[in-house]
């Protein structure tokens, strides 16, 4: 009868066999890098592969002090370490230890050949991007109908904005025949007149996104009168479809997010445009107001009516500053003359006369004022205040 053994006794003895193969404990591994991912924790994970096979290693961080360069997908190397089971996933892996590099790989030469050949043709030129809409009503999405990346588009876009609509045109992203499935999405997409387009995947390999890296590819991009949105693996994946694209977007769902704008922040903008219009006629309503309400006045003052009555007052004003004036005169001037009567009367004769006074006239010479003026015999007349008397010169007598 055999034995039956639990799945932890059969990886145990399979690690324990790997132990104990001494050509296992110390190997030097050759090959292409691929899906290189460095870890938080400072360890890099990879894939080593050649034409024929692949397998899973791993770098330990604290074996990294002695790793010289950056590792990046598509470097061809060589690595010393050993191969054992990882026993909680019952695979078997390559720990690295040390790791030289050897040169670029085959996959890598031919992404930087086609990259050279298509920006020296142009199709990287700024002035050839199409400007990403920034509202729009039909999102056009190629990409395989499964996996994460298409529900990220579809989840996000909705979120932002679930009057949009999506039109998926399912595509083949991975393997034989990618390329064309993908070229065949965006010219159907061309033709639903949708207003940009998302083309990408979730992330992989290089061999997983090597579709992405096709001419035909970049070639229907480029030619696209639809903006198109690059989307292809993580952040740190670039396809020549990220270059030769209007806009590269790091992940899916960041593509989403560029593409479609947030409805609830496009009303919040509305609003705010709307109290802003508001505001803004009420105070254009409010200077017109004003200037209308200068204009009457202007208008009521220039009217004939309010002339002739600002006339009107003007003359009263000025009949009674006349007559204030007159008045002032006349009262002057009588004064004066009350003072001239006054003075008058100290110089008048009669009043002399009144006062006990009399006046001597001597015909034809007028008044006597000397006892020279006259001579015994003459006659004169005598003035007094009541009339006159004719009397004759009997002598003269001088004072002398």
């Amino acid at each position: 009868m055999k034995n039956t053994y639990t799945v932890s006794e059969i990886t145990k003895y399979i690690k324990n066999m790997f132990t104990q193969d001494f050509v296992l404990n110390s190997v030097k591994v050759s090959g292409e890098v691929s899906n290189c991912k460095y870890h938080s924790s400072g360890h890099i994970y990879f894939t080593v592969k050649d034409d024929k096979s692949q397998m899973s290693a791993v770098m330990f961080a604290s074996d990294r002090r002695g790793l010289q360069f950056e590792l990046n997908n598509g470097d061809q190397v060589e690595i010393e370490g050993r191969v054992d089971i990882y026993e909680k996933g019952g695979s078997y892996q390559l720990y690295a230890k040390k790791i030289t590099l050897a040169g670029a790989g085959d996959l890598y030469q031919r992404f930087e050949a086609l990259k050279k050949e298509l920006e020296e043709r142009g199709m990287f030129a700024p002035e050839y991007k199409i400007p990403i809409p920034r509202y729009i009503k039909t999102l056009g999405v190629v990409t395989a109908s499964t996996g994460a990346a298409v529900q990220d588009i579809i989840n996000i876009a909705t979120r932002r904005n679930p009057y949009v609509q999506i039109i998926l045109c399912p595509a083949q992203v991975q393997g034989e025949g990618a390329a064309q499935s993908i070229v065949r999405g965006i010219h159907a997409l061309e033709k639903e007149n949708v207003d940009v387009m998302i083309v990408g995947r979730g992330g992989g390999s290089i061999e997983d996104l090597w579709a992405f890296n096709e001419e035909i590819v970049a070639q229907a991009i480029f030619d696209s009168r639809i903006p198109i949105i690059s989307a292809v693996g993580h952040e740190t994946d670039f396809t020549i479809a990220d270059f030769v694209a209007d806009l590269r977007a790091p992940t899916p769902s960041a593509a989403a997010e560029l593409a479609v704008y947030e409805a609830a922040r496009l009303d919040d903008e509305l609003t705010g445009l709307k109290n802003g219009l508001s505001s803004a006629m009420y105070e254009h309503v409010r200077m017109y107001r004003d200037r209308c309400e200068r204009y009457a006045l202007k208008l009521k003052a220039a009217s004939p009516s309010n002339q002739l009555l600002q006339k009107k007052t003007y003359a009263m004003n000025l009949e009674e500053r006349m007559e204030n004036a007159m008045r002032t005169k006349v009262n002057t001037n009588r004064h004066k003359l009350d003072v001239y009567i006054t003075r008058l009367k100290g110089l008048s004769p009669l009043d002399k006369l009144n006062q006990g006074y009399s006046v001597a006239v001597s015909d034809g010479k007028g008044r006597i004022r000397s006892v020279s003026e006259i001579n015994a015999g003459d006659t004169y007349r005598l003035y007094l205040s009541d009339g006159y008397l004719i009397s004759r010169v009997e002598e003269k007598h001088d004072q002398k």
